[in-house]
């Protein structure tokens, strides 16, 4: 390659939370609308943002975001049989979600090519972590390219230790912290907040907010800067925003009606009204038998015009009226019904119900050999908590796929799993890996704070000590101008028209998660702070009507429910029960039927739910790691009959009883009184330097003579 054909290379550095961060483009990928390679001490990913065709007959935002982290980057490979990258992990799944939730309000108003952003990680040095670097990544690839993305968005990770927070802490820095908060926005608001924490109160979290968007601004700001330089021209001339007229028209057809609509409660009479309504007004603009469109719009810009003037009234309803589509002012939470023990055959069970949303939760209980296991660029190791939700097709009455997990039900899992990490007891008070499955069997909005709720009940219903009861809610927002409402629990039809969907979990003293998401600028601090108060109180009110259901944990576990006991051995025994190849503890667990798992520092874990089966495990144990002591008796076996006395087996080794200390009469032959296999009991007379054990049965004689 000549010197004239050598790449044109950009290149930006910023400093975040006293790290140095290097954004470069022109080198990697330049075939891409937009392609960003971004650095961090050691770590390096490359992001790249690509616009396709055009679309005109779609009413969405026509776009992909995808996030893959290569086991190569931190010198892996994948442990299964194929060693490549396949189907995302649970955590590129989640990734992917926080780049796309920050990034899609952001392109500009009738985009409507086919977008894809894909973010990999190349290098990965274990300290500066890529979730909050892929963001940024993501975003300075969309500011580059000719895609017309409004503006530039950031995101940073901000972590808590003793009081003080810290930008995008390390690896080891994180495992310290008390909340761990991934923030992105642009230099004017927040659009997307997603955090976990030990209940601390909305104060903190507030001021870790605050810090974390200071250094946002600073990095859009950078970014807005360097794409004046290397950003190329946004491609503007097939944007197609939606047509006055098509509103207009809807607006014309629609109002009289649908404010009616709009008074019923129920979600599925109101939602069959509305699509007769819309299949009207599409038959009066575009009657099936007319030759051809007089309208200066087409059906598909109508659709849109309609899910406007629906949005724009139900708003101006709340704001005007406080009153909810479904009747409710905007502080009210829904009816909440309980119940337990749903499934007699299940450890844990709860039906927990809010207005109409419904999650059936199950919690079962395990050994360490149902714990999830896991592979990440930092670690291979077995998840003892989690959560597994699924949303099938007849939760919201339609008719649908039903396969493996798809991206929403994995983060909607992920969040009420974490929420309720923060109150699991610890594994030296309950030695147990607990699953809560939520099946979401009935959804008009929240479903994944229902999980929190049922998820909570079902714990307690187990018998699980939780450290405290844990409640979930969602707040919704409506903003015009300079008017607002903030509305509790709120229901789909508000997520969907609304402005914000801001999930809280916890209980009256203390937040254990939240995650936010903004459909617009504009939302202050003010009304965050406001939209946490009242939550608060949302929270308290929830968790009043799961108390009084269930008030504490159950004392006893189900009978159905494994029993775990804890041993503890030195860690230089457990070859002697593992035995080689695993030949010892295959040998007890087929005998006894109880699963057994042993930990590197000599704790060994008893699962079963027989009582005499955990109890001849043990004694094996027990027998296989005892020290043998001198002057205690033993049952022993007979292994080896010699000439000159037996070889014993007491418990797991070997000692001589000499003929002299079998008997007070003279033994001619051994074999005449003793075969192999016999038991006998025996005393220790002696154990020596080298571990050889003396026996004698004739002292037990001497001693039941006497």
């Amino acid at each position: 390659m000549t010197e004239k054909q050598q790449p044109s290379v950009h290149s930006l550095t910023i400093s975040v939370g006293g790290k140095t961060i290097t954004l470069e483009t022109g080198k990697i990928a330049s075939l891409a609308s937009g392609s960003v390679t971004l650095q961090c001490g050691e770590t390096i990913l490359l992001s790249t943002a690509c616009m396709g065709k055009f679309l005109p007959d779609v009413d969405f935002m026509p776009l992909r975001v995808d996030y893959t982290e290569k086991f190569s980057s931190a010198g892996k490979t994948l442990g299964g049989f194929i060693k490549r990258e396949g189907k995302p992990t649970e955590r590129e799944t989640l990734m992917c979600r926080l780049t796309d939730r920050p990034i899609r309000p952001m392109f500009e108003e009738g985009y409507r090519h086919d977008t894809q952003v894909m973010t990999q990680v190349y290098s990965y040095d274990g300290v500066n972590t890529p979730e909050p670097l892929a963001i940024c990544a993501a975003s300075a690839a969309l500011v580059i390219s000719e895609i017309p993305f409004i503006k530039p968005i950031a995101a940073v990770r901000v972590g808590m230790i003793n009081g003080k927070f810290i930008i995008n802490p390390t690896n080891e820095e994180q495992q310290k912290s008390i909340l761990d908060l991934m923030l992105a926005g642009t230099e004017d608001a927040i659009l997307m907040i997603e955090g976990y924490c030990d209940f601390l109160t909305e104060e903190q979290i507030m001021a870790a907010i605050e810090e974390g968007h200071q250094t946002i601004k600073e990095i859009c700001v950078k970014l807005a800067e360097w794409a004046k330089v290397v950003g190329k021209e946004k491609k503007r001339d097939t944007l197609k925003p939606l047509p006055q007229e098509a509103v207009a028209a809807a607006e014309k057809l629609m109002k009289e009606e649908l404010a009616i609509i709009l008074t019923i409660h129920e979600k599925k009479p109101r939602d069959e009204q509305l699509s007769l309504l819309k299949e009207k007004v599409q038959e009066n603009l575009f009657p099936a038998d007319a030759d051809s469109n007089t309208n200066s719009f087409t059906a598909i810009e109508l659709n849109q015009a309609m899910k406007k003037v629906i949005s724009s009234q139900m708003r101006e309803m709340v704001l005007n009226t406080n009153t909810r589509v479904d009747g409710r002012s905007p502080k009210e939470i829904r009816p909440i019904y309980v119940e337990l023990g749903l499934l007699p055959r299940t450890h844990g069970s709860a039906l927990f119900t809010r207005g109409e949303t419904q999650s059936l939760a199950v919690c079962t209980l395990g050994s360490e050999s149902m714990g999830q296991r896991y592979e990440t660029l930092d670690e291979d190791n077995i998840r003892r908590f989690y959560l597994q939700y699924t949303f099938p097709p007849f939760s919201v009455g339609e008719v649908g796929r039903s396969g493996p997990p798809g991206r929403r039900e994995v983060g909607h899992g992920k969040l009420a799993e974490r929420a309720l990490m923060a109150s699991k007891p610890s594994i030296e008070e309950f030695p147990y890996t607990i699953r809560i499955e939520s099946n979401i069997t009935a959804c008009n909005g929240s479903s994944s704070m229902a999980s929190v709720c049922g998820g909570c009940l079902a714990l307690m219903e187990a018998g699980v000590p939780i450290k405290r009861p844990i409640a979930g809610i969602a707040m919704g927002l409506i903003l015009e101008g300079d008017k607002h409402v903030i509305l509790s629990d709120i229901i789909g039809f508000e997520d969907f028209l609304g402005d914000m969907d801001f999930k809280i979990t916890g209980d009256e003293k203390g937040i254990t998660a939240f995650q936010l998401d903004i459909k617009v600028e504009g939302i202050t601090q003010a009304i965050m702070k406001e939209a946490l108060e009242q939550a608060k109180d949302g929270l308290t009110h929830i968790l009043n009507k799961m108390l009084q259901a269930l008030p504490a944990s159950k004392p006893q576990l189900s009978k159905y429910a494994p029993r775990i006991e804890v041993l503890k051995v030195k860690p230089n025994q457990i070859g002697t029960i593992i035995g080689p190849g695993g030949k010892q503890i295959r040998a007890i667990v087929d005998e006894t039927g109880v699963d057994i798992n042993i930990d590197d520092d000599g704790q060994v874990h008893l699962a079963s739910n027989n009582p005499e089966a955990m109890q001849r495990a043990k004694a094996i144990i027990h027998d296989l790691t005892a020290d043998v002591e001198i002057g205690q008796s033993y049952k022993g076996k007979i292994v080896t009959i010699k000439d000159f006395g037996l070889f014993v087996a007491i418990l797991s080794k070997q000692g001589l009883c000499h003929i002299s200390e079998i008997s007070h009469s003279r033994i001619d032959n051994l074999h005449d009184l003793y075969k192999e296999g016999d038991m006998i009991d025996v005393k220790v007379l002696d154990v020596n330097q080298s571990g050889q054990i003396r026996l004698s049965h004739k002292a037990l004689l001497v001693e039941k003579e006497g």
